[in-house]
């Protein structure tokens, strides 16, 4: 499978070339870099864009910047960046990118005004990542115990790759991260608990797709049952930290599997991954649960410019949910989340109208929606297998799930809190 980073800021060169030139005086109460664009670009672009990171350049210093200018400028203006691809109301998630209209005119305003420095004793300190992981200096890291070696070329199945923890007790983690070894090889990981039985609060329902079993995915065996999925690191992604009174349980002698699909990239190369984790300091009121429900009976008929894909799961719990992780491969267009409560009302919690398979985003609630027992939460996705997909690697192709790009998915990773369940009484290795 060959992902490809689509660099949403390259323009004809004839766009910069004016970037350069003595610019004129600034009126009183212009925007300058230091004092107001800076601050901006800390708070909603260092994570990507910062050395050794997924985006294309730096974004961190003003010399970095000035030359994107008005690039930054158009798409900001446009929405394409920050990527952020739900049309939800502003505030409803945790983690939106989104910038206001205020912090959209200061940048419009500053390039406008040819984009001035301003006095450096005004710029704030620049973010700090320690060791270049987004959670901190982890309490521990967990590496493949081997490096993989990955070919110049050539199509990679996917690497399952289980490795010990060799804890002695039960871990509460409160924060999370998946880093690749060799990003540029690396699309995404999916990281399991293994030896361990885990709770699950919900019931899953796939609608019946004729002509396969029910019970069976494409390849004739069962679908895997991901209710031990714990991170996960994809184009977009960032780090998972806990709510506070939050934090998810490794039981004592479980191991971690790595399940990792490598993109050839033209180079031999070799990758060694792993996984940082910061443990709280105490058991949490509530236990993390991190989990996926899916549907592998899909079909998308060749050609076919709007297919959607529904599932969904009832809930046997009272429950706090608190995140969303929709995934679809590159004919995925669209996502749309929705509670149906017992007395019968519906709620829309996510709509997703624009998916982008290069940006992937783990949707955390700014405040956990409470689902009572006995709720059904419904994913719909919808695909575009026609000519018009831009992205689409065979428009002429029937196509059903699988784990390469040019198969499909519907798949939505789900993290949640069980009213009733007390972590701290816990002590066993369900």
């Amino acid at each position: 499978m060959a992902c490809r980073y689509v660099n949403p800021f390259l323009w004809p060169v004839a766009l910069f070339l004016g970037s350069s030139s003595v610019l004129p005086a600034q009126p009183a109460g212009m925007p300058v870099f230091s004092k107001d664009i800076a601050p901006i670009l800390y708070r909603h672009c260092a994570s990507c864009h910062r050395a050794g990171q997924i985006a294309p350049m730096s974004l961190l210093s003003y010399e970095e910047v000035r030359p994107w200018a008005a690039s930054i400028r158009e798409k900001v203006a446009t929405g394409a960046m920050p990527p952020w691809h739900s049309a939800a109301p502003t505030g409803q998630f945790s983690n939106d990118r989104r910038l206001s209209d205020a912090e959209k005119g200061l940048i419009s305003r500053w390039v406008a005004g040819g984009a001035p420095k301003g006095d450096v004793k005004d710029l704030p300190p620049v973010p700090v990542f320690a060791d270049d992981w987004e959670i901190g200096k982890p309490d521990a890291v967990i590496a493949m115990a081997e490096p993989y070696a990955v070919p110049a070329r050539g199509t990679i199945a996917y690497q399952n790759v289980t490795v010990p923890t060799n804890f002695t007790e039960d871990k509460w983690i409160q924060a999370i991260e998946v880093r690749p070894g060799t990003r540029s090889v690396v699309h995404h990981i999916l990281v399991f608990v293994v030896g361990t039985r885990q709770n699950q609060a919900y019931t899953q329902i796939v609608p019946q797709q004729p002509p396969r079993r029910p019970q069976t995915a494409p390849d004739g065996q069962p679908p895997r049952r991901p209710e031990s999925l714990i991170a996960t690191t994809a184009p977009g992604t960032n780090a998972m930290v806990f709510p506070p009174g939050t934090a998810m349980r490794i039981p004592a002698g479980a191991g971690l599997r790595f399940q990792i699909h490598y993109t050839t990239n033209g180079k031999e190369v070799s990758d060694r991954s792993s996984v940082g984790l910061i443990f709280a300091k105490e058991p949490p009121e509530k236990e993390m649960h991190t989990s996926a429900f899916f549907n592998p009976l899909l079909i998308l008929p060749a050609g076919a410019a709007d297919v959607a894909v529904p599932t969904a799961v009832q809930f046997d719990q009272d429950v706090h949910l608190t995140a969303l992780f929709p995934h679809t491969h590159l004919r995925g267009k669209s996502w749309d989340y929705q509670i149906v409560y017992p007395d019968g009302r519906t709620e829309t919690v996510l709509p997703v109208p624009h998916y982008d398979f290069n940006w992937q985003t783990y949707y955390i609630f700014a405040t956990p929606l409470a689902v009572p027992k006995g709720s059904k939460l419904e994913a719909v996705a919808h695909y575009d297998n026609s000519a018009n997909n831009a992205s689409n690697p065979d428009p002429n192709k029937e196509v059903h799930w699988g784990e390469q790009t040019w198969d499909e998915m519907q798949y939505t990773g789900i993290n949640y809190t069980v009213d009733n369940e007390a972590p701290k009484q816990r002590t066993d290795n369900q």
